[in-house]
């Protein structure tokens, strides 16, 4: 066991090295490469919620608002401040050890909201609960529109610029190792039992409630960190970042990556990133194209590319076992 944890801990190490090595990419690609890693956070994290518990949620973009702004906030007023106090260690080191602390500190403003939220809406269903998820979002959104501490409508400048592709790289690892490990554990197997009959669930004596609001302070949580990692990479947020149609977008990726699949979640992340940017050299077709690809991929693959199964070396060996045979069989 000791020894797994070890493995782990240098494969980390060894993926945010090549975070930094990657500084050397030319920027474009770079940012690429950090908005599929932030949009493969918030992805997973509401598949947690919508695939894998089977509630219906949309308001995703507000909790990475929150997330975003608070940590955010945090960097801006106190950041100088905690930074001095820590004056015994080398300054970067200090800037590292602040930042992942109010990225902390976001992401459970995020799941503490996630609990008063879920708390009465989750007990409703279906359309309900997307209707009440929606509302809770607008509700984010035009509040931050009237706080000026945040700079309300005008937008929040002047945050300092913390991530890199190293910090998104490592609680991109974390989340995926934390919702894998939830899924496939006896949590997991409550929280997919919810999905498939809640009411067959509760006669079994698993809490319902408990498990939906756990799925959903965890989605919550993690949709925080990416909300900081985002603000901290673009050094600017605007509410019209976190509009319905960011959740959307969110909701999209799962779908098209497929619904339940951890590695589905990344792939629809993934497409959803490179597309927009691929489609930039047709200005005026872009949006038509964008839709005709998406409804394309819907009608020949209902259920997402990967459905509910996850990507392994086992199934690349079952598809050249398979090749093989097919093979063999046209010999004969």
């Amino acid at each position: 066991m000791k020894r797994n944890y070890l493995l782990l801990i240098l494969i980390i190490i060894f993926l945010v090295y090549l975070g930094r090595l990657a500084r050397g990419l030319n920027p474009y690609f770079y940012q690429i490469l950090v908005f599929w890693g932030i949009n493969s956070i918030l992805a997973m994290s509401l598949n947690l919620i919508n695939g894998f518990a089977g509630q219906f949620s949309i308001g995703h973009a507000g909790f990475m608002a929150v997330g975003g702004y608070f940590s955010s906030a945090l960097s801006v007023y106190h950041g100088e401040r905690f930074i001095s106090l820590l004056n015994f260690l080398p300054l970067n080191i200090a800037q590292i050890v602040v930042f992942f602390v109010f990225l902390l500190l976001g992401g459970l403003f995020s799941a503490i909201l996630g609990l008063i939220v879920g708390i009465p809406t989750l007990r409703l269903k279906g359309d309900y609960l997307a209707i009440a998820t929606l509302g809770f979002g607008e509700i984010v959104r035009v509040t931050i529109l009237n706080l000026d501490i945040v700079g309300g409508p005008r937008g929040f400048p002047g945050i300092p610029q913390r991530t890199d592709l190293s910090w998104v790289i490592f609680w991109f690892i974390i989340c995926l190792l934390v919702i894998r490990n939830i899924i496939f554990s006896s949590h997991g197997r409550a929280i997919i039992s919810i999905r498939e009959d809640e009411i067959a669930s509760e006669t079994m004596g698993i809490n319902t409630t408990f498990y939906k609001v756990l799925a959903f302070i965890i989605g919550a949580f993690f949709a925080g960190i990416a909300g900081g990692l985002f603000a901290h990479y673009l050094m600017m947020l605007h509410p019209s970042s976190f509009t319905f149609f960011r959740s959307v977008e969110i909701l999209l990726m799962i779908v098209l990556g497929g619904m339940g699949s951890i590695t589905g979640s990344i792939l629809g992340a993934f497409i959803l990133t490179v597309l927009p940017e691929a489609l930039r050299g047709f200005t005026y077709l872009r949006l038509v194209i964008y839709s005709i690809i998406l409804i394309g991929i819907m009608l020949l693959r209902p259920q997402g590319i990967m459905g509910g199964k996850e990507f392994s070396p086992l199934i690349i060996k079952k598809i050249y076992a398979r090749v093989k045979e097919n093979e063999n069989t046209r010999s004969k």
